[in-house]
């Protein structure tokens, strides 16, 4: 296998982390393991490297997008950096370990931008966040994506260096997408048994993806030219 650099991105997810990081480094042995800290406030920082990760983090949130920019930055930086990234959320806990598909989906050639579609829906809205990054996502690059904001990747270094850096906040996904597609990558979806920390039908969840949109707006106006 080409060598591999696991990117986890994470906010106040310290029941989670842990798990998250073990799995990653049981399933990829090998692999430098590192967390996207976006300021946690629960010891999240502190639980990831005590699991084995590297961690990335500053003194005030900067939102998923610049915190997992800066982390691929510094996979990429090290030594003759990674051929391969794999990029996950950090409360995927143990089903971290069924990422492995989309990595051999990259090596075998099948794809230069893999992601994972969650093969069971958890929680969520009423489907409004996820049926305009679609939309989105179609009319700026033509691609057709089933799971648009999964943040479950994995993708050739060139792939990455190509899409950096990331939309800001949640347009992270969007723009990485359109990104590489405009780019002539390709990309495809496999289905795959995950868990995940899933928002509910209350204040807090509606919350969540009103901010959602908004950065899936910023994230789509910077690539407008072609809407």
């Amino acid at each position: 296998m080409r060598s591999l650099a696991a990117i986890v991105a994470a906010r106040n997810e310290a029941d989670r982390i842990g798990t998250t990081v073990r799995a990653l480094r049981e399933t990829f042995p090998g692999a430098a393991v590192w967390v996207a800290d976006d300021a946690s406030e629960d010891g999240t920082a502190e639980v990831a490297m005590t699991a084995g990760a590297r961690v990335v983090s500053r003194g005030r949130p900067h939102g998923k997008g610049a915190n997992v920019t800066a982390a691929a930055e510094a996979a990429l930086s090290e030594g003759d950096g990674p051929g391969l990234v794999l990029l996950c959320d950090g409360d995927l806990g143990e089903t971290a370990a069924r990422l492995a598909p989309l990595v051999s989906a990259v090596e075998a050639g099948e794809c230069d931008l893999a992601v994972a579609a969650f093969a069971r829906r958890e929680g969520g809205g009423f489907g409004l966040a996820l049926g305009f990054a679609r939309w989105a996502i179609r009319r700026l690059c033509g691609f057709e994506a089933g799971a648009p904001i999964s943040g479950q990747r994995v993708m050739r270094a060139e792939t990455l260096r190509a899409t950096l850096p990331f939309a800001r906040g949640y347009g992270m996904e969007i723009g990485m997408t359109v990104d590489a597609v405009r780019a002539g990558f390709r990309v495809s979806e496999y289905e795959l048994d995950l868990s995940h920390r899933a928002t509910r039908r209350d204040l807090a969840g509606f919350t969540h993806r009103a901010r959602q949109l908004l950065d899936f707006v910023r994230a789509i106006w910077m690539r407008r030219r072609y809407l």
